[in-house]
């Protein structure tokens, strides 16, 4: 028993380091984004945004076919070889390779999809190169992250980032519109994979062994096409909005959906990298598996919750301060994008949880239901997505993203009941983990909507409901002794 908890404690103390420079890398990078993307707003058109948004819906679908979930496999695995590495490293490459030349020659078609504009075909046919500069770095991060030592991969991305943020203005500055985009991706992906590959100290094998392939595969599969699911739940609005409502609707639900995705995905992003190698370590205990799963789940809706919360009531100060009154159209598609973004933080993490235990043919179920719930929602709202009113460019659009928000929830629901199954843990239990943060943040609420409503400049109404909401936060948790506020406390104390 002592050596269990001496063994928790040290796990505490690693999951809690690789937590802190998953933050440091979310936070720098999301900052370089943001400070990208404000610049960037301001000087492209909606169309511009429109014309990469329906590119980027094209490359998130080839490349999960140049992973296809071995990467998660190999986290998953305890001790993976290095000729395991390797093998994984060489078919990310050669997959990526056989993309691209497909896509190239497949550019007038997807114009063709999108009204027939031929500025489509250079765009995506330079856009797609991103496929082989991010298949050479999948392997470097996934040795990283395997160790749980994030600190290169947070360098190496916000390194990345200052470069795209160099290349993305200076074009716009310019005038080269969509373009500024288009390459700010590709220095991005060609500076980060350099440094990785400068840094990482690991070399790959001149040798593929299929048997290794095959052995990722009961893995990696069913990641792969529960990803490639997801994937197209993420990504089915984007197109449907592009065929159905043209580029300009397509450019506002862009915006809305990209920095809703700052938040959301870096969330995840840090929970998911954080916590899934801590879980394969634990996977043959079947005691401290779900210990392990009781503590992630509340420090996830103790975080979740209040961020998705605040984002929410500021959304319109925000953009108004970041972009004056350009982008309205955007904010109420933004404020259902966040409040999706919670199921799917949550989802996430159940995910975790099933793929710590080897279990990835059951997150094919989950998304399977997710995309049947998504495509019957998308049926019935389908002849009102292009709709516009007066005061509104994006009124379908509203429709068409409330039914996604729907299907969210409900496979939200069906993944919980898999992790129930596989913990032995109740609905109840794991109800009351997130529900005090939830109702918190409800409560918090009421007087930020408050402030949000006087008659003051957008900048001061931010930040009037930012402390309001962050005392109240913390001071709530406080009264009630939060055992996940504490030990945060006690952590931050610590590095101090």
């Amino acid at each position: 028993m002592a050596e269990n908890q001496t063994e928790d404690e040290s796990l505490k103390i690693t999951v809690a380091r690789t937590i802190k420079w998953n933050v440091i890398d979310r936070v720098s990078s999301q900052v370089l984004y943001a400070i990208t993307g404000i610049v960037l707003a301001r000087m492209l058109s909606q169309e511009d945004f429109g014309l990469v948004t329906a590119i980027l819906v094209f490359q998130a679908f080839a490349s999960l076919f140049i992973d296809s979930g071995f990467s998660s496999a190999l986290i998953q695995r305890k001790e993976p070889t290095r000729l395991d590495y390797s093998t994984v490293l060489w078919f990310n490459l050669g997959m990526a390779v056989v993309l691209y030349i497909i896509l190239f020659f497949a550019s007038p078609l997807i114009a063709q999809l999108f009204g027939g504009d031929e500025r489509l075909i250079p765009l995506a046919r330079v856009m797609f190169l991103s496929f082989i500069l991010n298949a050479s770095a999948i392997v470097q991060t996934n040795i990283l992250m395997k160790r749980m030592e994030v600190r290169m991969v947070a360098v190496s991305n916000s390194i990345g980032l200052i470069a795209g943020s160099v290349v993305g203005i200076g074009l716009a500055v310019t005038g080269w519109g969509a373009w500024a985009m288009v390459w700010q991706t590709i220095a991005i992906g060609a500076v980060k994979s350099v440094i990785l590959w400068l840094t990482g100290g690991w070399r790959p094998l001149w040798a593929f062994s299929s048997e290794s392939l095959r052995s990722c595969f009961a893995v990696g599969s069913g990641v792969m096409f529960s990803s490639f699911l997801n994937t197209a739940f993420q990504n089915i609005s984007g197109f449907i909005i592009g065929l159905k409502a043209g580029l300009v609707p397509l450019g506002y639900y862009g915006q809305a959906d990209k920095w809703s995705k700052m938040g959301v995905m870096s969330l995840s992003q840090v929970l998911t990298a954080s916590f899934l190698p801590l879980l394969s370590k634990v996977q043959d205990d079947p005691e401290r598996y779900v210990r392990m799963c009781v503590k992630t789940h509340r420090f996830t809706a103790y975080l979740l919750f209040p961020a998705m919360g605040l984002l929410i009531l500021m959304a319109r100060p925000v953009f108004h301060t970041l972009f004056g009154t350009k982008w309205d159209p955007s904010i109420i598609l933004f404020q259902i994008l966040l409040g999706q973004g919670v199921f799917t933080v949550l989802m996430l993490l159940y995910r975790n949880y099933i793929l710590g235990l080897g279990k990835a043919k059951l997150l094919v179920v989950t998304e399977i239901v997710r995309d049947v719930a998504a495509i019957v929602a998308i049926a019935l709202v389908f002849p009102y997505i292009g709709l516009e009113s007066p005061d509104s460019p994006v009124e379908g659009l509203k429709y068409l993203l409330c039914g996604q928000f729907v299907a969210s929830a409900l496979t939200w629901g069906v993944t919980l009941y898999y992790v129930i199954r596989l913990t032995n843990r109740g609905l109840r239990e794991y109800v009351f983990d997130i529900m005090p943060y939830f109702f918190q943040t409800v409560l918090i609420s009421i007087p930020c909507v408050f402030i949000g409503n006087l008659d003051l400049q957008p900048l001061i109404i931010c930040l009037l409901q930012s402390v309001t909401f962050v005392c109240l936060y913390l001071g709530g948790n406080f009264l009630m002794n939060s055992k996940i506020q504490l030990d945060a406390i006690d952590y931050l104390k610590g590095r101090l």
